[in-house]
This record gives structure tokens, sequence and C-alpha cells, in this order.
């Protein structure tokens, strides 16, 4: 499900279709539709919490992935396009934000509230937002620069369905809740569009020698788990973008960028 909704990591279906039926040939398996899925869900519900809920800052009620499969498995299968949904609505001379890195110009101390926004963005789940001394249940969509250079984000309250802008730099604290929405517009707060990798530089092979003292990383360290593969990376500044890397078994994974975990002191 996170590869089909993140669309900056989402592959064609027919490759995703292919990798399947490979690891079906695997494990000696016929690939699976979702009738042959259907009785499975007794045991797959006592699991749920068991095989996820340690890989996730908050875990998604089974429902939500259960209902998502039917469309899952008619885009993989037959190609069907993924339904558009409209873009939330644009104030006069506002700027969709959708880059994977968030713009160095927004504050550090906001940075790592959009970071929790998006994962719950990309997830369907509604934020508590602090907000001007008090905390309201939103829909989060998009994130926009103003004319005047702010940042704003764009969202529905939960209770009523209106729309409301947040200037980024007056949020107090965003929390992630177990509450699902069912988008009513295109989540745009995650990235699209393929991610450019800067090629690596050679180094020269410097002598091996023995350092007495490394010196420590001071300041904050920022958690990121791979949105593909699951593994988790400490970073030293707030930056989803992650290196090539290797998935817990071992291969490749295509992942390039991570979901905000936490904050290590």
């Amino acid at each position: 499900m996170n590869l089909y909704r993140h669309t900056d990591s989402r592959p064609s279906a027919t490759v995703l279709l292919d990798v399947l039926r490979q690891k079906c040939a695997y494990k000696a398996i016929a690939v699976p539709t979702f009738q042959v899925l259907v009785p499975h869900r007794p045991a797959l519900e006592g699991m749920w919490s068991d095989m996820l809920s340690h890989q996730l800052p908050v875990l998604p009620p089974l429902n939500d992935f259960w209902d998502a499969l039917p469309e899952i498995f008619n885009w993989m299968m037959s190609g069907a396009p993924v339904p558009q949904r409209a873009f939330i609505q644009r104030g006069i001379g506002e700027v969709p934000v959708r880059t994977r890195l968030l713009p160095m110009n927004i504050p550090l101390r906001s940075r790592s509230d959009l970071e929790i926004i998006r994962f719950a963005a990309a997830n369907y789940l509604c934020v508590d937002l602090a907000y001007d001394g008090s905390v309201r249940r939103i829909e989060p969509y998009s994130l926009r620069q103003t004319a005047e250079g702010n940042y704003v984000l764009g969202a529905l309250r939960s209770d009523s369905g209106e729309y409301r802008s947040y200037r980024v730099d007056r949020i107090q604290a965003a929390t992630v809740t177990s509450q699902v929405f069912a988008p009513r517009y295109a989540v745009e707060l995650t990235s699209t569009g393929p991610l450019t990798v800067a090629p690596s530089t050679a180094m020269p092979r410097l002598p091996r020698i023995r350092i007495a003292a490394r010196t420590r990383h001071q300041g904050p360290t920022y958690v990121y788990r791979c949105t593909v593969c699951g593994r988790t990376f400490n970073k030293k500044r707030m930056d989803g973008s992650l290196n090539p890397h290797k998935n817990r078994r071992g291969s490749p994974c295509y992942g390039r960028y991570g979901a905000y975990v936490r904050t290590k002191y």
C-alpha cells in the first residue's frame, strides 16, 4: 500500500507485478488475488500489531489497508490508471511545495512537525495540530508558499470538513493519530517525480591509521525509516533523502526517501 500511495517511489504496475511474480516463484506459491487473500484476513488481523507496530511511529488500522487492496490489485493486474483527485483550493499567489527536501528557509523548529505531518498525510492519518494555543484535528493535504514568502499547511478540519490554512511557523506541535481519513483531494505533501542522486565522487585511498578519538556529533539525531524496505537511518540533519542501500535480506532497495520517525537527543 505504501508503494501505491507514495507517488515518489511508486513503480509502474508492470514492474511491481513482475517483482511479485518472482517472489512467489521463489516461494513456490501462486501469485495471489484479492479473492485468495480474503480467507486469511482473520489471521492477518491477529498478527497485524505484532508484525508492524515496531516499524512505524503510528500503525494505521488494518481496515484502512484492507479496504485499499481491491483498488491496488486492479491497478497492478490490469494496468488501470490510478484514480486522480482534484487539488485542494489554492490562495492567490500560493505556490505548491512538493520537493522531497523541505526548503532551507523553513525554521528548524518547524521542520520536525512538518515531517510528522508528511508521514501522516502519506498514510491518510489525521493529525492533532497545536496552533494558536488550541488543538484541532485535521486532514493534511498540501504545503504552499505564499506571495509574501510564508509557508502554509493546507488542511481540512476532520469534524466539519472546512478548509483551513495554517502558517507553518506558528504550528506549536503535531501528533499523528490513528484516525484514518478518506482523501477528498489529492494529497500533495509527499513529493512527486524521480529523485536526483548526485554521482559519487571517487576519493583517493588513504593510509589506514589509528585514530585516538573521534569527535562525537553534537546536537539531535533524526531517525528516518525507508518507505520501501523499512530500515531505519540516523541522520545529523532533517533530511529524508536516503543513499543507495540494501534491505534487511541484503538485496538492493530502490527506496530513496525516509519517513521521519523521531528525534534523539
